[in-house]
C-alpha cells in the first residue's frame, strides 16, 4: 500500500500561508482540476486494482507467479519515478505527465485482456512505470508552475484526492470481480480514466513548463542517480521475484542474477552506511524499507491466502484494504496530534511492535478453525502500526538532513521503500514455495511466510535507537 503513493504525500504538512481558493483562481485554475483529476483516477486505479489480482492470478493458474505480478509494479515505479524526474528536468514536466497518462489507459487495457500470468505481470510492470513518471512529474510540474506561496497547497491538495479512492475503490472493485469479473475492473478503469487522460493531455499541449535551472554538482552531495542504475535495479528485483517462484537450477540462475544486480547498484541510490544501520539518516532510511517491506508483504499475501485457501469474497478483501486505509490515516493523525511531543524513535518503535502484532494475527488467521476476517484483521492492525512508524520515519530523515539536502533524503527513503517491498516480499515467497514444493500445506506455507515477517519488526525495534535526533 506505501507502494501506490499513500506515504509519499501523507506526511507532507501542509502550509498556512496562501489562500487554498488561490489554486482555483486565475491561471491556476486549469492546472489545480487537471492535476487533481489525474491525482484522483491514479488513486482509483491503484487501490481498485490491487484486490482483484489474488482472483486474477487465481483464475489464470499462476498463483506461484503472483509474487511476480505484485513485486513488478514496485519495480517499474523506481524506474518509472527516475525516468520521469530527468525527462522533466529535461524538457519540463508537462511531457512525461502527458505520456505517462496515456501508457496508464495502455496498461489497464493489457491487464484486462489478460489469458495468462506472463501478460498480467507485464501489464503491471507497465503500470507501475506509468504510475511512477505520473508521480514525479505532478510534483515537477507544481513546482515548475506555481509560485513558493501555492506549492505546498497544491500537494496538500494533491494528497487529499487519495481519500475518496482510498474509502470507495477497494470494495466497489471487490463487488465487481465477485458479481461479474475482475477484467470488468481492468475494463471500467481504463473507461474512467480515458476522458480524464485525454483532456489532461490537450490541457498540456499548449504549456511549456520550462525545466528548472540547473545547478552545479557539490563535493560533498552525491549525483542524481542515473537511469542506468535504476534500470539495474528494476531488472534485479524482477529477475528475483520470478526467481524465487521455483526451486530448479534455472530459478536459482534468476535469482542470483537478481541479487548481483542488486547489490551492485543497489547501494548507489541509498545513503552510506544505508546496510549497517549509521546512526542517523542511514539508520532512518533503513527502517522505511524494512517497516514498508512487512506491509506490503502481508498487504499482497493476506489477500491471496483468503483467495485461494479460505475461498472468501472478492468483498472482503476490499473492505480490508479500506479499512487499512482509514485505519492508517488515523494513526497518522494521533501521532502527529496526540502524540506530537513524544520522541519520534520511541514511536517508531510502537510502530514496528504494532506491525509485530499484525504478523502474529496473520500467522493466526491461517488456522482453519479461525474465521476469514481474523486473516483479514491483520492489515488494519499493520496499517495502524506504518501509520505511526512511517511519518515519524520521514520527520526523522528531514531532521537528519541539512536543508539543501533534504530532497536526496526524500528521494532516498522512497527507494528504500521500494527495495524493501521487493526483497522482504521476495523472502517470504521463497520460503513460501518451498514449503509448498515440500508436501507441506497451504496454511503451513502461509504462515512460515507471515512468521518470517516477525525477524523485519524485531530489527526495526532495536534499530530504532540509531534513528534518534541527538
Amino acid at each position: 500500500m506505501v507502494s501506490d503513493g499513500r506515504a509519499a504525500t501523507a506526511d507532507r504538512p501542509a502550509e498556512s500561508s496562501g489562500p487554498a481558493e488561490a489554486l482555483f483562481s486565475g491561471t491556476y485554475a486549469a492546472a489545480s482540476s487537471s492535476f487533481a483529476a489525474v491525482m484522483f483516477l491514479t488513486g482509483l486505479a491503484a487501490l481498485a486494482v490491487v484486490p482483484t489480482l489474488p482472483t486474477a492470478a487465481r483464475d489464470l493458474d499462476g498463483v506461484a507467479l503472483f509474487p511476480l505480478v505484485a513485486g513488478c509494479f514496485v519495480a517499474a515505479s523506481l524506474l518509472g519515478g527516475v525516468l520521469g524526474g530527468h525527462w522533466a528536468d529535461r524538457s519540463g514536466a508537462h511531457r512525461p505527465l502527458a505520456a505517462g497518462m496515456v501508457l496508464a489507459v495502455a496498461t489497464l487495457l493489457v491487464s484486462a485482456a489478460s489469458t495468462s500470468i506472463w501478460q498480467l505481470a507485464a501489464g503491471r510492470f507497465l503500470d507501475g512505470l506509468a504510475g511512477g513518471m505520473v508521480a514525479v512529474s505532478i510534483n515537477a510540474a507544481i513546482g515548475q508552475a506555481y509560485p513558493d506561496r501555492l506549492r505546498a497547497r497544491a500537494l496538500a491538495l494533491m494528497s487529499a484526492c487519495w481519500i475518496v479512492p482510498s474509502l470507495v475503490g477497494p470494495p466497489l472493485a471487490g463487488l465487481v470481480a465477485g458479481w461479474w469479473s475482475w477484467r470488468a475492473v481492468f475494463f471500467g478503469l481504463a473507461v474512467l480514466t480515458l476522458v480524464p487522460a485525454l483532456v489532461v493531455v490537450a490541457l498540456l499541449r499548449g504549456r511549456s513548463w520550462p525545466p528548472a535551472p540547473a545547478s552545479a554538482p557539490s563535493a560533498d552531495r552525491p549525483r542524481s542517480p542515473a537511469l542506468m542504475v535504476a534500470t539495474a535495479v528494476s531488472a534485479g528485483a524482477a529477475l528475483g521475484q520470478y526467481g524465487v517462484s521455483g526451486w530448479d537450477m534455472r530459478h536459482l540462475l534468476f535469482v542470483a542474477g537478481g541479487l548481483v544486480l542488486l547489490v551492485v547498484f543497489a547501494p548507489r541510490l541509498l545513503p552510506p552506511g544505508t546496510w549497517r544501520a549509521g546512526r542517523g539518516l542511514p539508520a532512518t532510511v533503513l527502517l522505511r524499507g524494512l517497516g514498508s517491506g512487512v506491509f506490503f508483504t502481508l498487504e499482497a499475501f493476506v489477500p491471496l491466502l483468503l483467495v485461494t485457501d479460505r475461498g472468501a469474497p472478492p468483498v472482503l478483501i476490499g473492505l480490508a484494504f479500506t479499512g487499512a486505509a482509514v485505519a492508517w490515516a488515523a494513526a497518522s493523525w494521533a501521532q502527529s496530534r496526540l502524540l506530537e511531543d513524544c520522541p519520534r524513535h520511541h514511536l517508531v518503535v510502537a510502530g514496528a511492535l504494532v506491525l509485530a502484532a499484525a504478523v502474529v494475527i496473520a500467522v493466526a488467521g491461517t488456522l482453519s478453525a479461525m474465521p476469514a476476517f481474523v486473516a483479514a484483521s491483520a492489515m488494519v492492525v499493520a496499517a495502524i502500526g506504518m501509520g505511526m512508524l512511517a511519518p515519524s520515519l520521514t520527520v526523522l530523515s528531514l531532521s537528519h538532513s541539512p536543508a539543501d539536502r533534504q530532497g536526496y533524503a526524500s528521494g532516498a527513503m522512497q527507494t528504500a521503500q521500494n527495495l524493501g517491498q521487493i526483497t522482504v516480499l521476495g523472502l517470504s515467497s521463497a520460503l513460501l514455495n518451498a514449503c509448498l514444493g515440500a508436501g507441506s500445506t497451504d496454511s503451513v506455507g502461509y504462515a512460515a511466510a507471515f512468521g518470517l515477517l516477525l525477524a523485519p519488526c524485531l530489527l526495526a525495534t532495536l534499530l530504532a535507537a540509531r534513528t534518534r535526533i541527538t
